[in-house]
């Protein structure tokens, strides 16, 4: 069952319900558009067509329409596509718009089932719309619903993405009391997973210690020789990291660290 706490997306739903007719930016569908296909799956495929034959107005209208009808993936991708400005303007209410229509119609939905990472990855945009707030809109900085959407991600369906947000909450303390433990915790189930960000961060923090984490530097060096392979190319700051723990580093940690690292991966491949 819903929890109260995810329930009270649908009351922001039910603020953006939409016209089928119109785009979230106000716009009526392109004139030259064809008519409606008649199925969701008619309509996917319709659209897939299009932006492979360069027809992009033909390809967001099939889009639309089947977000419209409920198709997640659509929703999804529209929601993607209005954060980004990408084949659309840039419109962070419309993306949000999306992923809370796609929040709350499948909150339920069985992780194992194919659309579970983007109703996951939904929520997780979510919490971090309600981390920054969205100028001039009724979306302000909230950091409880922060949470809320990222734990609901994190330990529902185990999305690698949350957890990591969410750890970072815990050791930040935005929002909730500082916690570097339960930061850890998160940390650990992300960065098992191939997060690269969880693992940078969870090697800088066992590398370093404190008082509620000992240090691991071996360990630490581990994850963040993990992190800097794995990590997007737009990430520098998980290569500056590692490149600072390496050096300080001592000889015998680096050649631990080696050895742990030769273990986590014969246990990925087993």
């Amino acid at each position: 069952m819903l929890t109260s706490r995810v329930a009270r997306i649908s009351c922001i739903g039910a603020l953006f319900a939409l016209a089928p007719a119109f785009a979230f930016d106000g716009t009526k569908t392109p004139a030259n558009a064809p008519a409606p296909p008649v199925t969701t799956r008619e309509a996917m495929a319709s659209w897939a067509q299009s932006l492979k034959a360069g027809e992009k107005d033909k390809a967001l209208s099939s889009l639309q329409y089947a977000a419209e009808q409920g198709h997640t993936l659509a929703q999804w991708k529209l929601a993607r596509m209005y954060a980004a400005g990408d084949g659309v303007p840039r419109n962070d209410l419309n993306a949000f718009r999306y992923f809370s229509r796609i929040a709350d119609a499948h909150a339920d939905d069985s992780p194992d089932l194919p659309q579970a990472r983007f109703v996951a990855n939904a929520f997780v945009q979510l919490g971090n719309y309600y981390l920054k707030g969205i100028p001039n809109s009724q979306v302000n900085v909230d950091f409880d619903r922060a949470r809320e959407m990222y734990s609901y991600a994190a330990s529902y369906f185990g999305d690698a993405d949350a957890q990591y947000s969410l750890a970072r909450l815990y050791l930040d303390g935005v929002g909730v009391e500082r916690d570097a433990r339960q930061a850890v915790r998160w940390l650990i189930l992300s960065a098992n997973k191939g997060q690269p960000r969880a693992q940078a961060v969870l090697g800088n923090v066992l590398f370093k210690g404190g008082d509620a984490v000992p240090r691991q530097a071996a360990r630490g060096l581990m994850w963040l020789m993990l992190a800097r392979d794995n990590a997007p190319s737009g990430d520098k700051w998980i290569a500056d990291m590692h490149e600072a723990a390496f050096k300080q580093a001592s000889d015998d940690e680096r050649q631990l660290a080696l050895v742990y690292l030769e273990r986590w991966l014969k246990g990925r491949r087993d």
